[in-house]
């Protein structure tokens, strides 16, 4: 029988033209199944085969455990303490071993371990697809559409497949069995049991793939497209920048009567796509997002990573755009967050954040609202500001002396040691469970507790904008940290 076992890894191996070692893996799988059908399905086996005289041997395993952790699987898992009486030195995570009568190959049948064994060689076969396919590089997946799988598409190029699922293809889309179809390489999951290539015709990576086939200028480097933004299906923009001052990077995706454009346009299912000119200067880039928008003036808050863009009464609706997706894209490529508004709203604003500015330098500086003016006019709208500014720049303030500017600067400092002991002494207030929260850090719990946050409920009760308005944080995060204080709420 043992000599029947090695031939029969031979004759598979060369049918298969695959390494002696995978089948004989495969046989010691089969085997182990086999057993384990006689002491139980939770039991671990092992079977190890000699690789000269096909002789074998079976073992039953258990895995040793942290005495704390318990038994998860009793059948299989021994605690460290009990594992220690029989072998003393051992430790977690290794096996106790006992040897268990092995089980005839003839018991399971040359034919099912055969099955097992092709099995495993599939396996083996796909995987290897899978690698040489992605040794080439590709990132865009050309193939024909297979068949329909619960809503996903699968798609087939030679004998690789990868999966397109339903929301990653182009809104109102219809592809049918036998239709050829061009997908980006969005991820590759080797656990999967399907396709294991996951495919996406909505994701800007998509987009900017086929600009790159499109336009030879990207590839040869002397444009690059920075960032894309989409609405699969309805518009998209794209930032692109030139290396070389001779190619225009607008004009050159463009092509020549719109011809590069329009090739990806109709591979988009008519997706309109505004090309933009990438800027070092984050405030012309965002100028050029907006456009067809024609932009009056532009405000930059580099703390909150936002912009306020102003717009005259005619350009509202086109700076906005239908359903806010201009100014949604616009933000997508550009990674600032853009408040549109007119020119009225624009100034309302700054006269109620010059307002409390002036209310800010009149109660810690212990100044009239006249000084506090010639502050704020002279661009000062904190208080570190005033303290620590270089001292020459205060000096050529034209209203105020030397001894003006020395005493503001010693005014501010004080009030900033003064807020800093109360913001500790705030956050002293706040309960040990909210400091212990993940996520947050001292500066985000120092403003929970200047706003009375103070305990995980408190911050659980809060609404999203709530949250970001207290802490600057973005909507994602703060969502984050509302559920884990809401935690404890479910496992209560």
């Amino acid at each position: 029988m043992n000599r029947e076992l090695l031939m029969l890894v031979d004759a598979i191996s060369r049918e298969k033209s695959v390494d002696r070692e995978v089948v004989f893996g495969a046989v010691e799988s089969a085997l182990a199944s086999a057993t384990k059908r006689l002491h139980g399905a939770d039991v671990d086996i092992r079977v190890s085969i000699d690789r000269e005289t096909g002789e074998y041997e079976t073992f039953r395993r258990w895995h040793v455990v942290p005495n704390e952790a318990g038994l998860q699987i009793p059948d299989a898992e021994i605690l460290l303490f009990e594992a220690q009486e029989q072998i003393p030195d051992i430790e977690v995570d290794d096996y106790i071993e006992e040897p268990v009568e092995s089980v005839p190959i003839g018991r399971i049948g040359a034919q099912a371990a055969k099955q097992v064994i092709l099995q495993k060689i599939r396996d083996a076969e796909r995987e290897q697809l899978l690698n040489d396919f992605l040794a080439r590089g590709e990132k865009i997946f050309v193939g024909t559409v297979k068949r329909l799988d619960k809503g996903d598409i699968i798609v087939e190029s030679g004998r690789v497949e990868g999966r397109l699922k339903r929301g990653e293809m182009i809104p109102k889309e219809n592809l049918r069995t036998g239709d050829r179809v061009r997908a980006y390489i969005a991820e590759v999951d080797p656990t999967a049991r399907g396709p294991q290539i996951m495919l996406s015709r909505s994701a800007p990576g998509f987009m900017i793939e086929l600009f790159r086939q499109e336009v030879p200028e990207v590839e040869q480097g002397l444009l690059e497209i920075k960032s894309c933004a989409r609405d699969a299906g309805s518009r998209a923009k794209i930032a692109v920048l030139s290396h070389d001052r001779r190619v225009d990077p607008i004009g050159t995706c463009v092509g020549v009567r719109g011809s590069r454009v329009n090739a990806v346009t109709n591979e988009l299912a008519g997706e309109r796509v505004d090309i933009v000119l990438w800027s070092e200067d984050p405030a012309q880039f965002v100028i050029g997002a907006l456009a067809p928008a024609n932009v009056q003036s532009i405000f930059v808050d580099e703390e909150k990573h936002a912009m306020d863009v102003v717009v005259d009464e005619e350009n509202l609706a086109i700076a906005i755009g239908r359903g806010g997706q201009n100014v949604r894209l616009a933000s997508e490529l550009t990674g600032w967050r853009i408040n549109i508004m007119t020119a009225e709203e624009s100034a309302e604003k700054q006269a109620q954040e010059t307002e409390v500015v002036r209310k800010l330098f009149v109660e810690k500086l212990d100044v009239d609202e006249e000084v506090a003016d010639i502050l704020i006019a002279e661009g000062f709208t904190s208080l570190e500001e005033v303290a620590y500014v270089p001292l020459q720049e205060m000096l050529e303030i034209e209203s105020f002396d030397e001894d003006t500017v020395h005493e503001l600067r010693n005014r501010a400092k004080d009030a900033l040691l003064t807020m800093e002991i109360a913001k500790e002494e705030a956050v002293e207030s706040v309960s040990q469970n909210l400091r212990g929260l993940e996520g947050l850090n001292a500066e985000l719990i120092a403003k929970l507790a200047e706003a009375g946050i103070h305990t995980r409920d408190d911050l659980a009760d809060l609404a999203v904008d709530e949250l970001t308005d207290i802490t600057g944080v973005d909507e994602e995060q703060a969502r984050a940290l509302i559920m884990k204080a809401r935690e404890h709420w479910f496992a209560a």
